[in-house]
């Protein structure tokens, strides 16, 4: 049986890291908002069209747009589970995915959120930057490239650093972040799906842990 979770975690704190892991480790799919809007502009359905529209007006999708965007995937093949990356943001999101889940037959298994020391979170992001040709993260104390300037990759040249991962851009978005979701976190907690995970710890020990919430196949929630 398919396993869906919710990977909650502020900006850096390695959600898209572990998302990728599930992905190749497991066969899970990821559903992040912006890939699925992208794809969704660039398909030529009708709710592509939608997006295109709402998005060449500069205008933020709504919430319809985006819970009938999962529904297209959800009620594709079923495959070894998704992973939420960046939904919901919000309550009513929240609402609104739980009552297309229960519509479907399914739920979310757990929820897990990737929890991080913010002064740390901040160093560790301000040394950040990323290949642009296929993605990989790098960063300029704990993981530099092998040689400088090129991908251990796949070898491209073209490495890049978010104009916004500053240390004060980075607090700014932080302070956003807690604001919407502590709300997500009360939410599920009360529902007894939330499970905590040290975001901080070294990626394999952050894999490790994720994996046994996965494997219990318990909802329960975590100290």
């Amino acid at each position: 049986m398919s396993v869906n979770i919710i990977l909650l975690g502020p900006p850096g704190a390695g959600k898209g890291t572990q998302a990728r892991r599930l992905v190749e480790a497991r066969g899970m799919v990821q559903l992040s908002t912006g890939d699925m809007l992208r794809d969704a502009r660039n398909s030529g359905t009708e709710m592509g069209r939608r997006v295109a529209e709402v998005m060449d007006r500069g205008e933020l999708v709504t919430d319809e747009i985006v819970i009938g965007l999962i529904r297209e995937r959800l009620e594709g093949p079923e495959g070894a589970g998704f992973i939420f990356d960046g939904f919901p943001r919000t309550l009513p999101q929240a609402d609104a995915l739980e009552e297309l889940m229960a519509e479907l037959g399914q739920r979310i298994a757990a929820v897990i959120e990737m929890q991080v020391d913010d002064a740390v979170l901040v160093a560790r992001i301000s040394g950040r930057y990323t290949c642009g040709n296929c993605g990989e993260v790098y960063h300029d104390v704990t993981r530099p490239t092998k040689v400088v300037g090129i991908c251990d990759v796949c070898g491209s040249t073209d490495l890049r650093r978010r104009a916004d991962d500053n240390a004060e851009s980075l607090r700014t978005r932080l302070l956003e972040y807690y604001k919407k979701t502590s709300p997500l976190v009360g939410y599920y907690w009360a529902k007894e799906r939330l499970r905590r995970v040290d975001g901080l710890a070294e990626i394999e020990a952050v894999a490790a842990e994720i994996a046994a919430i996965l494997d219990s196949g318990q909802s329960a929630q975590g100290a």
